[in-house]
């Protein structure tokens, strides 16, 4: 069984679909504990009402990464919770030393695109800005770059005449929901129940 540590900044749509895919038996995995650097954070709710451990850290004064006495916080809260595998989801921040060390080659993130294409913030309105006529989204290791970790698994998705950054993002996120729990179940340690 994969015993998971989640961290995201927003609405946490990508920690649901691996709670869900847990739920349904077809991932046999446990979400140890859900951490946020955004107090009010909609991960942070959807972790508690399903009864999981949901830990606010302090992010301080930087806005893409944490005080170094914040990220020892997090290793130190995913280490004692057993935690194996460190999931980003929708986290906004990047990954220093004291967590890469901490889990080498156990950190994973997913982006809202087809990298090395339109890595950073707000992939989809890259795209279309860029006419790209198919995006999708890359399940990655972390690195210390940004969404520069060696790639696992891709999904495409097409572009559409007429897209929006808000149809387009919707579309990618339906991709996301799948293509995250389906390469947990590859991960080290994954088994797939109830199948």
């Amino acid at each position: 069984m994969l015993k998971l540590g989640v961290l995201g900044s927003g609405k946490g749509s990508n920690f649901r679909a691996i709670a869900d895919a847990i739920a349904r038996g077809e991932l046999d995995a446990e979400v140890r504990i859900v951490i946020s650097d955004v107090a009010s954070a909609g991960i942070l709710e959807l972790a508690r009402a399903r009864g999981l451990r949901a830990e606010f850290v302090e992010p301080g004064r930087f806005k893409t990464k944490l005080e170094p006495e914040a990220e020892l916080r997090v290793v130190e809260l995913l280490q004692n919770a057993g935690v194996e595998w460190v999931v980003l989801a929708g986290y906004m921040r990047m990954i220093k030393p004291p967590l890469l060390a901490a889990f080498p080659r156990r950190i994973i993130n997913i982006h809202p695109s087809l990298l090395p294409a339109f890595p950073g913030l707000e992939a989809w309105r890259q795209a279309l800005a860029a006419g790209a006529r198919e995006t999708g989204c890359t399940v990655h290791y972390v690195d210390a770059g940004m969404d520069t970790g060696e790639v696992i698994a891709q999904r495409a998705v097409p572009v559409l005449p007429g897209d929006t950054p808000e149809t387009l993002h919707a579309r990618i996120q339906v991709a996301e929901h799948a293509l995250y729990p389906d390469v947990l179940r590859t991960l080290p340690g994954a088994g797939v129940t109830g199948l």
